[in-house]
């Protein structure tokens, strides 16, 4: 199938870094040391090339699910070497599970992410302030999709929670599984544009690319009994396009989600917090006991809530330790370059 580049998300941003030198594809899928890859000539399988492996030393280098990456097509085959990755346009990135501070990128290139979650008991507001902050940091724009308000006595009072810590960002409630469920998100969708799926495990992003296909495209499982959390199902990232021309990164739920940037960006997750902050009356104000503190006469007169203003406190300081964590393994991983370099100059002056 001959299709055309842009179809698949080309955009001027990433035109201005081809080499004439090599071919052009996207990542559609990660496995193991391979990658489908998505060109204007259909499908490819990729794996890096020798030079490519030796130079990557962390996550970040090598190609993510999004990724623009320059390639060579091999001849009377339908695999290719990757040779490098564009750079990225947007990036939704998380730290790695465990003790591990390395980032791992989820999803790369995307225009918008939609924030998937239950209106049902795993519905968990201070959950979506983490995602907001996360989505915010990528540089993709968030928007937020409550799904099985069929599971929900009381939906409306829920959305009015989102709302409060959702500042001028669509919202959308939804039951998948009704038929046209889902036609007040598909109405916005636009050929080209990339849209990648987040949420915990069993929120409903699968049965939410479903509806917006058309089909069975991914599997789904149901809710389980006890806690009311649907059944986890997608197990891998996956780059979709929509019978629309829209394409859906879908992502497998997260039983956590662990910051590993957004510093700059919690202004804007919590910007009700920021704006109180500037009326405070000393600009160093610790928001604790300090006379003319805006935020404590806000918490005091119930315009604020203590759960949020808790909630900025505890990832505030999980950022500061995550800057200071990986200011640390960033030095490390310096370190280990520069030897890979001296040690590849050692072995060209013996030869």
């Amino acid at each position: 199938m001959i299709t055309t580049l842009e179809q698949y998300g080309y955009q001027p941003f990433f035109a201005e870094q081809h080499k004439e030198q090599y071919d052009v594809g996207r990542i559609a899928l990660e496995h193991t040391h391979l990658y489908r890859i998505y060109s204007e000539d259909g499908e490819w399988l990729g794996e890096l090339s020798g030079k490519y492996r030796y130079e990557a030393v962390t996550r970040e280098d090598y190609p993510a699910v999004g990724d623009w990456v320059w390639m060579t097509k091999l001849p009377g085959e339908r695999k290719a070497i990757i040779h490098g990755v564009y750079s990225r346009k947007s990036k939704f990135s998380r730290k790695v599970a465990g003790q591990t501070t390395e980032e791992q990128i989820v999803a790369a290139n995307i225009d918008r992410v939609f924030l998937v979650m239950a209106l049902n008991r795993d519905f968990n507001v201070r959950r979506l302030e983490r995602y907001l902050l996360t989505a915010y940091d990528s540089g993709a724009m968030p928007e937020i999709v409550l799904t099985k308000k069929d599971l929900c006595d009381d939906p409306d009072a829920l959305l009015r929670e989102v709302e409060a810590i959702a500042f001028g960002i669509p919202i959308y409630t939804v039951n998948s599984l009704e038929e046209n469920g889902t036609d007040a998100i598909a109405d916005t969708l636009r050929p080209g544009e990339t849209i990648a799926l987040m949420g915990s495990s069993g929120a409903g992003k699968s049965t939410l690319l479903n509806s917006l296909y058309g089909e069975q495209r991914q599997k789904t499982g149901g809710v389980r009994e006890g806690d009311d959390r649907g059944k986890h199902t997608t197990t891998h990232r996956e780059l979709v396009v929509l019978p629309s021309g829209a394409i859906i990164i879908d992502t497998p739920g997260m039983r956590e989600l662990q910051l590993w940037e957004g510093s700059g960006a919690i202004d804007v997750a919590f910007q009700d917090i920021d704006t109180l902050a500037a009326s405070c009356r000393f600009s160093n104000c610790g928001h604790r006991k300090e006379p003319g503190c805006a935020i404590q006469a806000a918490l005091a007169d119930g315009s604020l809530d203590r759960g949020r203003f808790s909630s900025y406190l505890k990832l505030q300081k999980e950022l500061a330790y995550m800057e200071r964590k990986a200011d640390a393994a960033a030095a490390r991983v310096e370190k280990d370059r520069w030897k890979k370099i001296h040690k590849d100059m050692k072995a060209r002056g013996n030869r």
